[in-house]
């Protein structure tokens, strides 16, 4: 049996997610999202354009034949090459696993190994900017794997950084905590021990096993589905026995408070939401609720969301839902780059607009259209007098809500929010990861579906933030000093 990089990689994220790689059945597999296709599209993008710039040779090989590779690999090591690209390396393991690793690089360096005076270090390409802990991790696998190969230890191990910045692993730190997590991983496929399902939002978003994985908390009413409850809360809740949401409901926050996890008033929060889920109404907090008269609502107000594609640092589309209610108007103003070039001009289009309506209230869901204005304004040099008064307009409809309301909801993302008022995006399950993958479809092909896809989209992110906006106005103001 195989542990590769892979297996070990994921293992580290959701052990769940291992198991079911190894164990599952493919047929409750999800196709892979979009997004990650065009993640690992990007990835192999830029893997491909490093490593031309540098002299390197690959293994002659099948393609998936890991024998092979490793035998080939082993090769271009004593002949002493300078820079392997995709080798192969594999060693026993425990529990009767074939460990396998790929790393990208292979790099000779001067030292003692069983080839003669040079040794190799392991080195991973890698889109990101940070050095996760789930890169310095394999990287210590392919360390250990390739001292095992080569008879010497790598005194390093390399991850090779977007914009060219080289992070050199500490491997005295990295290898015991790689060691242990392939010890437990090959324990539990060779058992065949299943891990409880646990969910958690943005690791889970992009897994294929979401849909099961979601069913069967779903159907388990796993205190994981409740905002707030992290993975070390949930380990402490075990703990309390107090793992329904039944029994966290009935719990009293006094107990969970002395923990550090539940500091702050999270205690307190968890409990709430417990509440709020199982008696499926939403509540508002006793101590903000009477300050629901200060929620702004005018007789022109805008609704804001911002599309962009981080990997080219774009913004290109900023939609503006524009409600006037004085002459009951709904107007949808998406102010789209067509072309990279032109955020600049829809930047200027989107200040016009906002100044247009002078004393209008600008809603947006999440700081992020907050710290965009921000940058595009450092960015195009616009004058203070221009943006700096937009900020006090600015209002968080997600801060509202957070601060003012418990809700029966699974996440406090604008579309658990929305759906469970009843609102239905057009495009079923698209995210914005889809309009990112759109975008560039649309680049590369210049078919106008993609671009009216995304104007649908981000038009429904509008039309969701101004139903979210509008139903806590009206609970908040209902609810004003009950609690």
């Amino acid at each position: 049996m195989l542990l590769t990089t892979e297996v070990l990689f994921h293992f580290q994220r959701c052990r769940r997610r291992a198991f079911l790689d190894f164990c599952g059945d493919t047929n409750q597999r999800d196709p892979e999202p979009e997004f990650l296709l065009k993640l690992q599209k990007d990835s192999w993008a830029h893997r491909q354009a490093t490593v031309a710039e540098m002299t390197h040779i690959k293994p002659d090989c099948p393609p998936g034949d890991w024998a092979a590779g490793a035998s080939a690999t082993l090769e271009l090591m004593r002949r002493g090459v300078e820079r392997i690209y995709m080798g192969v390396l594999a060693a026993s393991g425990p529990e009767g696993f074939t460990l396998v690793s790929c790393p990208d690089l292979l790099v000779k360096q001067p030292g003692e190994s069983g080839f003669g005076d040079w040794l190799y270090v392991p080195a991973d390409i890698k889109l990101g900017r940070r050095p996760k802990l789930d890169y310095q991790i394999i990287a210590a696998f392919h360390a250990f794997l390739l001292e095992s190969v080569q008879g010497g230890s790598p005194p390093t191990a390399a991850l090779l950084l977007r914009d060219k910045r080289t992070y050199w692993v500490n491997l005295a730190q990295r290898l015991p905590q790689m060691h242990k997590l392939v010890r437990e991983c090959a324990e539990m496929l060779r058992r065949r021990t299943e891990p409880e399902v646990f969910i958690s939002r943005h690791p889970c978003s992009l897994c294929h096993w979401l849909s099961s994985c979601t069913s069967l908390a779903t159907a388990t009413k796993h205190l994981s589905l409740l905002p707030g409850v992290t993975q070390s809360r949930y380990e402490k809740l075990r703990g309390l026995n107090l793992t329904s949401v039944e029994a966290l409901a009935g719990a009293e926050p006094a107990v969970l408070e002395p923990m550090p996890e539940f500091a702050g008033g999270v205690a307190r929060q968890v409990v709430r939401q417990a509440q709020a889920a199982l008696q499926n109404r939403a509540q508002a907090l006793i101590e903000t609720a009477p300050n629901a008269g200060s929620f702004p609502t005018a007789p022109v107000e805008l609704y804001f969301d911002i599309e962009a594609e981080p990997e080219l640092d774009l913004v290109f589309l900023h939609g503006v839902l524009a409600i006037d209610r004085h002459a009951k108007t709904q107007t949808f103003h998406p102010l789209l780059a067509k072309q990279p070039s032109d955020e600049g001009a829809i930047w200027q289009q989107f200040l016009d607009l906002v100044w247009a309506h002078p004393d209008a209230p600008v809603f947006h869901f999440c700081d992020y259209e907050v710290q965009t204005v921000k940058q595009l304004a450092k960015r195009y040099r616009t004058p203070a007098h221009l943006w700096l008064p937009l900020l006090s307009r600015f209002v968080d409809v997600h801060e509202w809500v957070t601060r003012t309301a418990v809700l029966p909801v699974d996440s406090y993302a604008l579309k658990s929010i929305a759906r469970w008022l009843g609102f239905q995006w057009r495009a079923g399950a698209a995210n914005g990861g889809h309009c990112v993958v759109w975008y560039d479809q649309w680049l590369e092909t210049g078919n106008p579906f993609f671009l009216d896809a995304i104007l649908s989209y981000n038009e429904d992110d509008c039309r969701a933030t101004h139903l979210v906006k509008d139903w806590l106005a009206s609970f908040l103001s209902g609810n004003r000093g009950e609690g």
